[in-house]
């Protein structure tokens, strides 16, 4: 069943749920360990962070530019890469699913602070049915209420950068600036491409948007961009208000704390966190959806999955499916964490598979990239998907650094899994048609 065209996703609509997913609580915590590697320049790292993330992200454009691709990264890999290629991602996906449950409890923690006493369990569910039974009454609806948790955020971030501007330091250019040299300024940059990152994944919406061929390449770009400017004012603010020794790999809330009046404070820690969480909750529920609705109709996963509720169009057994996945852990109290941040890298590594898949537009789907308003030559199109592959393979490299070795482990076994399960199943797989020219 389709969505009817007034309750399809806007590029308002869009560009509110990449922002919501881009924004999360890692801006609390990376900006003062970018400080660690920068001091003061930090807010220039930022800012290349962002070019980095919107270069990284061109070949994605192209792709997303060209057809609507209906099942989002999944369709794109399918028909560009092949559907083994197509199951490896779709089974690495629905790992990332365990995710749901890591951030409801993180935002159970931030309430408790709150309201010490209340029942973490109860918090949980009341959130994640809420959230659940939005995204069952239609898409729309979801993005409705990001929208608002976007204008509270906001609100949040505004308070911070309005009462920090007054308090930076005057002497912030001559002490204190790229205190970690050449070197530490590159690694602080390439850093934040992580907290910058995550426009890419609104291509999932696509088989939602009213117009996605146009609206997705200008939401990826211009939300990563906003947030971007954003963030470099605030980490001007956090590593401007007190000396650099002070604010280096400390949360924003130190700096928050010098110059915030208490209830401000209180609002902007845990108040912006919990929105923070909440917007990238929302996004996440709605984004999964997509992909598996594909992957049900190829043979991926069972058929009866991709059923859609006749009154509000909703794949409402999916939904349940992430639902059970968000809550059960939590009430048997099984601890989800490790495994849930064990697709960072596979997911990096995804970025330079989605550049490779770029270059076979031309090849793929010769007629459509044709037509395609991001049309560049065949020379243009591989300099920059290799420019993509390296900057991937980059961070690759940092998050093989900074990443615990269960977490490792983890992504390492995870590939194995989805690699299996892919050659196993993919002889009895058909995959069908999932794009569109529009």
């Amino acid at each position: 069943m389709q969505t009817s065209e007034n309750k399809k996703l806007s590029r308002l609509d869009l560009f509110s749920m990449a922002t919501g997913q881009i924004i999360g609580v890692g801006i609390m915590t990376m900006t003062g360990i970018a400080i660690g590697f920068t001091g003061r320049s930090v807010n220039i790292a930022y800012l290349i962070a962002g070019i980095i993330t919107i270069i990284s992200a061109i070949p994605q454009i192209y792709i997303g530019g060209t057809a609507n691709f209906l099942g989002g990264q999944y369709s794109q890999i399918a028909v560009l890469l092949g559907k083994k290629v197509a199951g490896i991602y779709l089974y690495i996906q629905l790992f990332t699913t365990l995710a749901i449950s890591m951030y409801t409890l993180s935002f159970a923690d931030y309430f408790l602070s709150l309201f010490p006493g209340v029942n973490a369990k109860l918090v949980c569910t009341i959130v994640l049915t809420v959230l659940v039974l939005l995204h069952l009454g239609g898409v729309k609806q979801a993005a409705r209420l990001q929208n608002v948790l976007i204008v509270v955020l906001t609100v949040a971030i505004a308070a911070y950068i309005v009462l920090g501007v007054g308090s930076i330091q005057p002497d912030y250019f001559s002490n204190g600036f790229m205190t970690g040299g050449a070197g530490g300024f590159v690694l602080a940059s390439i850093y934040l491409t992580f907290a910058a990152g995550g426009a890419t994944y609104v291509v999932n919406y696509s088989a939602e948007a009213k117009n996605p061929t146009k609206d997705i390449p200008f939401v990826i770009i211009a939300s990563t961009a906003a947030v971007v400017i954003v963030y470099a004012i605030m980490s001007t603010v956090a590593a401007g208000v007190l000396p650099v020794e002070q604010v280096a790999n400390q949360p924003l809330s130190v700096s928050a704390e010098a110059f915030m009046p208490k209830t401000v404070y209180t609002f902007f820690v845990v108040g912006g966190a919990m929105f923070a969480l909440l917007t990238t909750l929302n996004f996440n529920i709605g984004m999964i959806v997509y992909p598996m609705e594909r992957a049900c109709k190829d043979g991926w996963l069972p058929a009866k999955f991709a059923e859609r509720n006749n009154k509000f169009g909703s794949a409402h057994y999916i939904l349940l499916f992430l639902y059970l996945i968000g809550i059960v852990p939590i009430w048997i109290g099984l601890d989800l964490n490790t495994v849930a941040n064990s697709t960072v890298i596979l997911f990096t590594v995804i970025r330079g598979v989605m550049c490779i898949a770029a270059t076979q537009l031309p090849k793929k789907l010769p007629e459509l990239w044709n037509k395609s308003a991001f049309h560049t030559s065949n020379g243009k199109l591989r300099i920059l998907c290799i420019i993509g592959v390296l900057l991937a393979a980059l961070s690759v490299v940092i998050l093989l650094v900074s990443t615990s070795m269960a977490q490792i482990v983890g992504n390492i076994t995870i590939l194995i899994i989805a690699v299996v399960a892919s050659l196993l199943i993919n002889k009895r797989v058909d995959l069908k048609v999932s794009y569109t020219e529009k």
